[in-house]
């Protein structure tokens, strides 16, 4: 379907290119975290370092085991702010959240990725509580956890939200950084421009081309999923597109040939859109309040139009060189959760199935 809201991909952002890069945090196979830091250096050594480095750690990352160990993402997790509920309805939002962290737990993916909004206001510590529990469970467990900043965690007093974010994800880096668990790279980046000066946005757009080059490379690389809060395609009628995701983001990832899958939040739905071939994931179903959604003929197909959850996360699993990709929902009643939408990347025609008819009920219209 032609929309106006998608803009002609033809060329990456091609702006000034720095001579620094920023950290890569690569998770091994034992779900450890290991921290390189390369400083002053040109995007082709990055690329000569990340061939090296990732020969070694993807390797490591494939486990004897017969079975791909799961990567897990959910986002929106926010507790709703009392101005949100002049305009959306409630549900039960912080037990939806509570529901989701248990089943996480209880189901010990081997990494798992929070794309942002984690808490309602990031520098406010009282929201952290509940948070910081569940992170402390996730990594005692074993699961190594990521997180990227939304915009609720700059919100406000942005420097001490992002320290609080840092606390509890010290593997971030506010420019862009990488994660690798069992061969498929995740590459995180921070969609929040308002908060980047000129010479940090250069820097994020020189990294992350020279790391999505450098991936496709890499043999030992399966597959790359590209991740960041704010949408860049969405019929949500609360957010919108982000144009400036569309603009530095979204074009080198449809170059890129072994990146599969572009994930976000920020929009409180999931929506699913192939744009020039890659698919686009939309997943804030973590226990935000629910939007509403734009569903005329001038807008954007979307391929989950069936599928409307209100609390969700995201597992995906990699089979050989391509991604098999489902979404949980939770039941209308809070009874635990359903599988629900899945897909595998190397199917022209989307989804394997919808497993269960009766998600539609009881779901925000």
């Amino acid at each position: 379907m032609k929309n106006k809201t998608i803009p002609e991909i033809a060329k990456p952002f091609s702006g000034h290119q720095p001579r620094q890069t920023s950290c890569i945090s690569v998770t091994n196979h034992h779900n450890l975290t290991t921290h390189t830091t390369i400083g002053k250096v040109p995007a082709i050594f990055l690329a000569m370092f990340l061939l090296c480095h990732f020969g070694t750690k993807a390797q490591t990352n494939t486990g004897a085991v017969s079975t791909s160990p799961l990567l897990y993402f959910v986002s929106d997790t926010q507790q709703p702010m009392m101005v949100e509920k002049l305009v959306l309805k409630s549900n039960n939002n912080k037990k939806a959240t509570a529901d989701i962290f248990t089943t996480i737990l209880r189901e010990k993916p081997q990494s798992l990725y929070m794309l942002g909004d984690v808490v309602s206001l990031g520098y406010a510590n009282h929201k952290w509580k509940k948070v910081d529990v569940f992170l402390d469970s996730c990594r005692k467990q074993g699961t190594a956890v990521c997180g990227l900043l939304g915009n609720h965690e700059v919100m406000g007093r942005r420097v001490k939200g992002e320290k609080n974010f840092q606390k509890r994800f010290p593997t971030n880096v506010r420019t862009g950084y990488i994660s690798i668990t069992d061969s498929v790279a995740v590459v995180l980046l921070n969609s929040n421009f308002n908060t980047l000066s000129g010479q940090d946005l250069a820097k994020q757009q020189a990294w992350y081309k020279a790391t999505l080059i450098s991936l496709d490379n890499n043999s030992a690389v399966k597959a790359v999923i590209v991740a960041c809060h704010h949408a860049p395609f969405t019929n949500s009628k609360i957010v919108g597109c982000s144009n400036k995701v569309q603009q530095y983001f979204v074009a080198d990832y449809i170059l890129s040939k072994k990146a599969q899958l572009f994930i976000t939040g920020h929009a409180h739905a999931f929506e699913h859109f192939k744009i020039q071939g890659k698919s686009f994931l939309v997943i804030g179903g973590g226990g935000g309040l629910h939007q509403p959604l734009k569903t005329g003929k001038n807008d954007l197909a979307d391929l989950a139009i069936d599928y409307k959850p209100m609390f969700h996360y995201l597992s995906v699993k990699r089979v050989a060189a391509n991604l098999l990709i489902t979404s949980h929902f939770l039941k209308p009643n809070f009874a635990g959760f359903n599988t629900g939408l899945s897909f595998n990347t190397n199917l022209k025609d989307e989804h394997i199935a919808i497993l269960d008819a009766d998600i539609q009920k009881g779901s925000a219209n």
